[in-house]
């Protein structure tokens, strides 16, 4: 078994593969914008190693995330912007300054007296969300809806701008009135799709998305990871009609469309409750 490695070792390599004279062509080549598609990647490939359950693959697509901020610590650094002990120190300092009911003193010395008890799940949540304002505040961002990131996908982000719009107490007040507002989307969408007008349309059914994210949040509901899930279910049994067909799929494509429906539904039937990846 190889020795284990530390962090200043991956350091290290990754200054060696950016050195001028004896690195990686391709790492060499990288910035900042041509490295940030991959973070993007990397991510995307540890959350589907969790929701996969493969925790045995897990370490490996961490790494993988790790070895991306190691990167910008390097590019950083070069530049004499910051660097990876820059990064780590400000994640401590953060991080004690949004627990104080762990770190009463804000140091990673002080601690919570065991008299006081177990803290308030509301109160500690309130506490969190009133620190990361002031957070954004302190950066130049404007109103409750500030600095809420375009590059989160679609439905992650309507999230984020329901539950901030959601503090002002602009929210419905509770999950029983949300199907209604869907009912009334879709209604919409229907009314723009008749009439041919591409445009009016696609809006409509943003705002029938839009409605379904609020739903799901609402249940407490990650859209995102519900969406993958239903890929995944759909990913296996259209598997599955394929494979009652050996496979064929020009044979597939030669069935009438009541023909693939019956399959389908016998798939749907086989499959019952769809065990999870």
């Amino acid at each position: 078994m190889s020795a284990k490695r530390d962090i200043a070792e991956l350091l290290e390599l990754m200054a060696r593969l950016r050195d001028p004279q004896s690195g990686c062509p391709w790492d060499l080549r990288q910035d900042f914008r041509s490295i940030a598609p991959h973070t993007l990647e990397e991510a995307c490939e540890v959350i589907d190693a969790i929701e996969r359950e493969d925790y045995g693959h897990l370490p490996e697509e961490l790494g993988d995330l790790l070895f991306q901020v190691v990167f910008y610590a390097q590019l950083g650094r070069e530049r004499g912007w910051f660097d990876f002990a820059t990064i780590v120190s400000g994640l401590v300092e953060k991080l004690l300054s949004r627990h104080p009911h762990v770190f009463p003193d804000g140091t990673l010395e002080s601690q919570r007296s065991r008299e006081t008890g177990a803290p308030d799940t509301a109160a500690v949540k309130e506490t969190w969300e009133r620190i990361k304002q002031r957070e954004r505040e302190a950066r130049g961002a404007t109103g409750p809806l500030g600095e809420i990131p375009l590059t989160l996908s679609a439905p992650a982000r309507a999230a984020k701008l329901q539950k901030r719009a959601a503090r002002t107490g602009f929210d419905w007040p509770d999950w029983s009135l949300v199907p209604a507002k869907i009912r009334e989307e879709l209604a919409e969408v229907e009314a723009a799709v008749a009439t041919g007008d591409a445009a009016h349309t696609e809006e409509e059914l943003g705002d029938l998305l839009f409605a379904c994210v609020n739903l799901a949040r609402h249940l407490g509901v990650d859209s995102d990871a519900a969406l993958r899930a239903a890929n995944r279910k759909f990913e296996r049994r259209f598997a599955a009609m394929l494979a009652a067909l050996d496979a064929d799929v020009e044979a597939f494509s030669a069935l009438a469309p009541s023909a693939k429906e019956a399959l389908w539904l016998r798939v749907k039937q086989d499959s019952g409750a769809d065990c999870p990846d």
